[in-house]
């Protein structure tokens, strides 16, 4: 399980990553990068202080994401991501606007509960109404090499999930080498591929619980969109990416959305297959794309905090 192949160069995987910060962007593509990159966003909020009043304005920050009227309309982002608990708080929130329910599950974000605990877990959040499913792998089994557990785990939850969206966090801090990176997430893919046919998007790899870092580092994702190619080249299936993590910046986002276009090409530039995981990148997103409009960046009262 996870293929042998040959080894991660490292020096050239980190020289290829930083290539794509070296891009330049003309004002009208940022202009149009900045709101793909909004709407790819699954806005994230992970924390024990979490409310349901938190939550709620959240989601509204989700759906109307800029506080001005601009002459080009900034879309919603693709989903809100939260606890289970929080779940049915999002889906009221969310209904009838095509932003999604997207809940983490699985113990995160160690996944170090039971297997039974874990499912139970995935269970409830999609019977209180998640659209995509955030799991984490056994990190601790992959490392020791016990490959068929985690394989069996990603199927466990998947045969759950049914027709919700799987997105597999791998924990790429955690994981440590270039080599490790890009055997679990062939493994993964491998696994979620294995005696069933995947529509395009339904499964996602992901590099983070942003809670690790590093995180979503140039070079860990870069790894991510190489396997979810090789797969496609070897079946026609396009599995998605969703870097997660430390993800701040607008420059670090538009970044890697030239990225995945060099490395996946166009297909791959949309919310169906490429998101990223933030809480406080939106805010930024928003002053860049108000600079690009105005001429002048926001001020802080003009952009909500997220």
């Amino acid at each position: 399980m996870g293929g042998d192949r040959h080894p991660v160069d490292a020096v050239m995987l980190a020289r290829r990553a930083a290539s794509f910060t070296r891009r330049s962007i003309k004002s009208d593509s940022k202009q149009s990068g900045l709101r793909l990159a909004i709407s790819m966003l699954d806005l994230t909020t992970l924390e024990g202080a979490d409310s349901p009043e938190l939550v709620r304005a959240l989601c509204q920050r989700a759906i109307h994401p800029c506080p001005v009227s601009l002459d080009m309309p900034v879309p919603p982002v693709a989903a809100v991501c939260v606890y289970p608990k929080l779940v049915p708080v999002v889906r009221e929130s969310l209904l009838g606007t095509g932003v999604l329910t997207a809940s983490v599950a699985t113990s995160f974000p160690s996944g170090q509960s039971p297997l039974d605990a874990r499912l139970a877990e995935t269970e409830a959040a999609i019977a209180a109404g998640a659209d995509e499913i955030d799991m984490v792998i056994s990190r601790g089994a992959f490392l020791s090499g016990r490959f068929d557990e985690v394989a069996a785990e990603v199927r466990a939850v998947q045969d759950i999930c049914g027709q919700t969206h799987l997105k597999v966090i791998l924990e790429t801090g955690e994981l440590a080498t270039p080599d490790n990176i890009r055997r679990c997430a062939d493994l993964v893919i491998e696994a979620a591929s294995r005696e069933r046919d995947l529509a395009d998007g339904a499964l996602f790899v992901k590099t983070s619980t942003g809670k690790i870092s590093p995180a979503a580092t140039m070079p860990s994702v870069l790894l991510l969109l190489e396997a979810v190619r090789d797969h496609f080249r070897g079946t026609g299936v396009r599995v998605g990416v969703k870097p997660a993590g430390g993800i701040r910046k607008s420059k670090a986002a538009l970044h890697m959305l030239v990225m995945v276009r060099e490395t996946l090409g166009q297909d791959w530039l949309t919310p169906k297959l490429f998101r990223i995981g933030a809480s406080s990148l939106l805010d930024d997103l928003v002053r860049q794309l108000l600079w690009t409009s105005r001429g002048h960046y926001a001020a802080m009262h003009d952009v909500a905090v997220t």
